[in-house]
């Protein structure tokens, strides 16, 4: 079955700032989801901020495999009742892929629960993004590393959790280095944060972040949905796989 993947943007500098607009002429939403689309096995769809429901609306969300994440200028602007929509259907099994300025997106922060603080610098520096996991599906068709001549520097500490894993390392040209590509698991979702992206740049435009983000679609497809995990159920007396006797006061009661 093709895997379906919905592309945010937040389409805000594409309207404001020229060389973004030169940059991404169908918005930076369509760039990426351009990207992915060359899996024809991956069928993108964009949406963005302006749409009814910022986009995710509970029938979008429900057609959602893997959900690709842009954001930078107007994270304030997302309803906190869309956040919890998209933070549950990660829970219960639909990928997540956090792009650039995205970890500082409601949603990234909701799932990391720390401020996804770091320090950055936009000075149009080369970025050699070192491959550290290469027998991860994410890095797979990649060479030991793959340098974008412009990019803005993001730099460590990252007050993000512990990763499952690292990817990507980035060396900067003035000096810094960043952990670049991160994977996380938050109830059945599986998540990847991706540095590079920034808007006056053509990093969209590059075959290896491309490939990166179509390798990262596959990886965090999940086609069991979870929604399981989202309930707390009581297990009575009588449904107990072994045989048990209730004794003791207790807080709830259930009728027989």
């Amino acid at each position: 079955m093709p895997i379906r993947v919905t592309v945010w943007g937040e389409n805000v500098h594409e309207q404001k700032n020229k060389a973004v607009a030169e940059n991404y002429p169908k918005g930076m939403h369509g760039q990426i989801a351009a990207l992915i689309g060359e899996d024809k096995n991956l069928v993108p769809t964009t949406v963005t901020l302006q749409d009814a429901e910022h986009g995710m609306t509970v029938e979008k969300l429900a057609n959602t495999d893997v959900l690709v994440w842009w954001g930078h200028a107007a994270h304030g602007e997302v309803k906190d009742e869309i956040v919890e929509r998209v933070v549950q259907r990660v829970w219960e099994g639909m990928g997540l892929i956090v792009l650039h300025s995205g970890h500082h997106s409601k949603v990234f922060k909701r799932l990391m629960g720390t401020p996804a603080n770091l320090h950055w610098r936009e000075a149009g520096e080369r970025e050699r993004i070192w491959v550290v996991n290469p027998g991860h599906p994410i890095a797979r068709g990649l060479g030991p590393y793959f340098e974008l001549e412009n990019e803005e520097m993001y730099g460590e500490p990252f007050s993000v959790p512990e990763p499952l894993e690292t990817i990507f390392v980035s060396w900067f040209q003035g000096g810094e280095v960043f952990r670049s590509g991160l994977t996380y698991r938050r109830g059945a979702g599986n998540i990847f944060y991706f540095r590079p992206g920034h808007e006056t740049y053509p990093t969209y435009h590059d075959a290896n972040v491309g490939k990166v983000l179509r390798n990262a679609v596959n990886w965090a497809y999940n086609p069991d949905n979870h929604a399981h995990l989202l309930k707390a159920p009581n297990t009575p007396v009588d449904k107990a796989i072994e045989h048990i006797v209730e004794r003791g006061a207790k807080l709830t009661h259930h009728p027989k």
